[in-house]
């Protein structure tokens, strides 16, 4: 595949559900500890390119305490006012302030990446796409509870969403 360039000024990267929680789960093609990886390899590109990070995570709604390991992977460290979205359900674009914080910074392009490939990323590109968005999936930075899952998302899903490509395809331009 070649490579993919990124305006860096109007591209986001949308990093989902990357909580000790999910992380531990059993996921398929790989890891959550080897998407955690992917992604912050992802994360310190656009950085470096003084891109924007969207770190998002899920919160049960109703109840008193959120389980165990319901923070952002100690890893993750979005830093002082960066934009860390609490979602209560499954798309990140749901009632959250993520949307108006693409639309303030004019994003045109979403790259969406993490936890789990169906749920949380599925949603979240979904939804990017209604509204309009670019949306790249880099899908080895992703994986679902089984490996069919991902693949089935990957192969008959994704591309219709937005383009398909691996971590390494891609360059934050500045």
């Amino acid at each position: 595949m070649e490579t993919m360039q990124l305006d860096t000024p109007s591209t986001a990267l949308l990093l989902i559900d990357l909580m000790p929680r999910i992380i531990a789960r059993d996921t398929h093609p790989r890891t959550g500890t080897e998407v955690l990886g992917a992604c912050l390899a992802l994360a310190g590109a656009a950085r470096r390119a003084g891109g924007l990070v969207v770190w998002v995570r899920v919160e049960r709604p109703g109840v008193d305490q959120q389980p165990p390991g319901s923070d952002l992977a100690a890893e993750c460290d979005p830093g002082p006012g960066k934009p860390v979205v609490v979602k209560r359900a499954w798309n990140a674009f749901h009632e959250t302030e993520l949307r108006e914080t693409l639309v303030e910074r004019g994003i045109e392009t979403v790259v969406v990446a993490g936890l789990v490939t169906t749920f949380g990323v599925e949603s979240a590109a979904q939804c990017a796409s209604d509204y309009g968005y670019r949306v790249v999936l880099p899908t080895d930075a992703m994986a679902a509870l089984s490996a069919e899952a991902h693949t089935f998302a990957e192969d008959l899903v994704f591309g219709s969403i937005g383009t398909v490509c691996a971590s390494g395809d891609l360059t934050w331009a500045l």
